[in-house]
């Protein structure tokens, strides 16, 4: 576990702003001490680097929170999108530099090309991207609910949606196509539809893949229900989704 100030020092934002993450429900630490201190684990610290990340992509916090925090949020693909954009900066700044020094060694007159200063591409990928991340009615469902619930309520669903998981864990030596176990799965369907958004068959199964590809919630899942919840979570959903 590390302070608040530990934190503030490797990451270089400062206490005010984390504290302001964890205000606005962006960036819970881990735990709080008997006195209230913010602590925070390597999970928090992985959610930073995806909002400093998105920041550096010049997303709003508002849209950062709404992709992260969405249930169908995948980190790698994430990453990947992120990766890309990156690169795109990349190359577009690397011209803006040839273009200044072209300017310094021969004049305006020389370099009249305002191609370096096209963004288009930049802002294409960006749409694409978040047209992938959160453009969809389920985002839009999913961001009307949980702005209506607090930072206490928000903590409260995660652990009822855990509960279920340790619920599916328990039975991880049953058949995941056995009457039980996929009550489990509709279970846990019902209860991402009423709280999250409409969770179709279409979805489940894509959540089934993201809970069993070694993400951050695999780790969650199996905390819940052992290990290999996650992956046999998977099967049963996919067994689930084939009916």
């Amino acid at each position: 576990m590390m302070t608040i100030h530990e934190v503030s020092k490797l990451t270089g934002v400062s206490i005010r702003t984390l504290q302001y993450y964890d205000n606005i429900g962006l960036l819970h630490p881990a735990e709080y001490t008997e006195a209230g201190y913010r602590l925070y684990d390597d999970t928090a610290l992985e959610t930073m680097q995806q909002i400093l990340l998105f920041r550096e992509l010049e997303f709003p916090l508002k849209e950062i929170k709404g992709i992260i925090q969405s249930p169908a949020f995948d980190r790698q693909k994430a990453l990947d999108q992120q990766i890309e954009l990156l690169q795109l900066k990349k190359e577009h700044l690397e011209n803006l530099i040839v273009l200044a020094r072209g300017i310094k060694t021969t004049g305006v007159k020389r370099n009249m090309d305002f191609s370096a200063f096209d963004t288009k591409k930049i802002d294409e990928y960006t749409a694409q991207a978040k047209a992938s991340w959160g453009e969809t009615s389920e985002y839009h469902e999913f961001e009307q609910k949980s702005q209506a619930r607090s930072k206490e309520e928000e903590n409260a669903l995660g652990q009822q949606m855990m509960a279920i998981f340790a619920e599916i864990g328990e039975h991880k030596e049953d058949d995941p196509d056995s009457e039980t176990v996929q009550s489990l799965v509709a279970k846990l369907q019902d209860f991402i539809s009423k709280h999250y958004y409409t969770c179709s068959k279409q979805i489940l199964s894509s959540l089934g893949q993201m809970y069993a590809a070694g993400s951050d919630m695999t780790a969650n899942i199996d905390k819940a229900g052992g290990e290999g919840t996650a992956a046999f979570a998977n099967e049963a959903i996919k067994a689930f989704c084939a009916k």
